[in-house]
Order: C-alpha cells, then sequence, then structure tokens
C-alpha cells in the first residue's frame, strides 16, 4: 500500500494556476493557494480584487475556471450575512448543512443538536431565525457550516455585518471551534486587525493576483510592537498610508 507524504494529509485545499474571466474580464490570474488542515489563510484585498471568487471557485460553485483544485472532502461555506430559512427553525436550519450526506433523520438531528451545542445555542433549538440576534444567527450558520465536520471552511467577511463586541465573541469561538476541530479556515476579510489576530499566514490580492504573503511566525498571540509592524506592512502593500 503506497503511505500518504505528510503533504497530502494534512492538505485541507488548495488552488494551482487558477484563471478565470467574467466576460473580457480576467478576474483571477494565475492563482496558487494552499490551505492546510489546522491552518488558517486570511485572504484580504480592495473591493473588485477577487477574495470572494477564489471563495467561490474553492467552493465548487464555479466551473469555467481553468487550472487545477483539489480538496478534501465537501467544502463548508459561511457569509457575510447568515443566509437562514425564515420558514424553518433553528435546528432544521442546522440540519440543511448535511443535505449532501446519507444521514437518518435521527442521525442528522443529533448531529444539528451537536453542532448547536458546540456554538452555545442548544436552547434556541426551536427558535425561528426572525428571533435572534445578529450573534446568535451567525452562530447558526456557522453551526449549519460544521455540522458536516468538513476539512476546510470558507468564510467570507462572516463577521463583518456584527458590532464590535460581538465580533471579537465570534472571533473567540471560531478560534475555540478550529482548536476543537482541527479544519483548514479560508478567511476573506476587509478587516486587516483581524487577518493579523486570526491566521497563520495573510495573502493580499490585488487585480486577481496574489501580490503578497505575510506569514505571522507567533500567531494569535496578544497585540505587540510586531503586530503594529505587520499591519502597517499589510495596509502598506493595500495601498494605504498611515
Amino acid at each position: 500500500m503506497t503511505m500518504l507524504s505528510d503533504r497530502e494529509t494534512t492538505l485541507a485545499g488548495e488552488l494551482r494556476g487558477v484563471n478565470k474571466w467574467y466576460g473580457s474580464r480576467h478576474v483571477l490570474t494565475d492563482v496558487s493557494l494552499r490551505v492546510d488542515r489546522g491552518e488558517i489563510v486570511a485572504l484580504i484585498g480592495r473591493s473588485g480584487s477577487g477574495k470572494s471568487t477564489i471563495l467561490r471557485v474553492f467552493a465548487g460553485l464555479s466551473d469555467d475556471h481553468t487550472g487545477e483544485r483539489t480538496v478534501v472532502g465537501p467544502p463548508a461555506l459561511a457569509f457575510q450575512e447568515p443566509r437562514l430559512f425564515p420558514w424553518r427553525d433553528v435546528r432544521t436550519n442546522v440540519v440543511y448543512g448535511l443535505n449532501r450526506s446519507k444521514r437518518s433523520q435521527g442521525e442528522a438531528i443529533a448531529r444539528a443538536e451537536r453542532a448547536l451545542a458546540d456554538v452555545g445555542l442548544v436552547d434556541r433549538a426551536t427558535a425561528w431565525p426572525v428571533t435572534l440576534s445578529g450573534g446568535q444567527a451567525q452562530r447558526v450558520s456557522l453551526a449549519r457550516a460544521l455540522v458536516a465536520e468538513p476539512e476546510l471552511l470558507l468564510l467570507d467577511e462572516p463577521f463583518g455585518a456584527l458590532d464590535a463586541l460581538t465580533r471579537l465573541s465570534m472571533r473567540s469561538l471560531l478560534l475555540d471551534l478550529w482548536r476543537e476541530h482541527g479544519f483548514g479556515v479560508l478567511l476573506v476579510t476587509h478587516d486587516v486587525d483581524e487577518a493579523i489576530a486570526l491566521a497563520d499566514r495573510v495573502l493580499v490580492l490585488d487585480e486577481g493576483r496574489v501580490a503578497y504573503t505575510l506569514t505571522i511566525d507567533e500567531p494569535r498571540v496578544e497585540a505587540s510592537a510586531r503586530t503594529e509592524r505587520r499591519r502597517a506592512d499589510l495596509l502598506d502593500k493595500l495601498g494605504v498610508r498611515i
């Protein structure tokens, strides 16, 4: 039997030499990007730089790009807006995250309740989405994404619509779940501070190309002078002078 290398066994998802066009517009140019299990990669860039398009390719929502896409198992995707079904209760919204897997109803409900326990919302299982706060709705969205136990979690500005305190709480929850389950994360964000606070690597996308990569040698530590230097470095690559 052929043994897999460490590189192969830790892979969550990878793009190699990906190009994509919208009509005559070349939106992704030779993009190569790898995310391993247990790794958080943040993707930042100006509006229209192609960040969400990269997530769509990773998620399998694009079938007209060129290049190679490798994802271990079905990826999970969560957006800035929770996108919950208003006619379904919280538990049933989470069960929807298993729609691509063959589970009995009993097993699906049990897994949904475990996912809700992970995000601290077991007591709201039968609530309707309209009764939830913004933070609670985003927790349900995260539970729905994680209920199928993905290898790769794709996050598109997941905390951007939340108030500052709820955003900090959601960041902490994401890190707790990531440490517990060990999935890989690709996080699209406009927030440079959020990228530095959460990621092992930060990639700057510029006009559809990965223009710069910052590796955080001590990820997820308290703010320091080095954190400020990283922030200034990334803002400079985005064309922001401070």
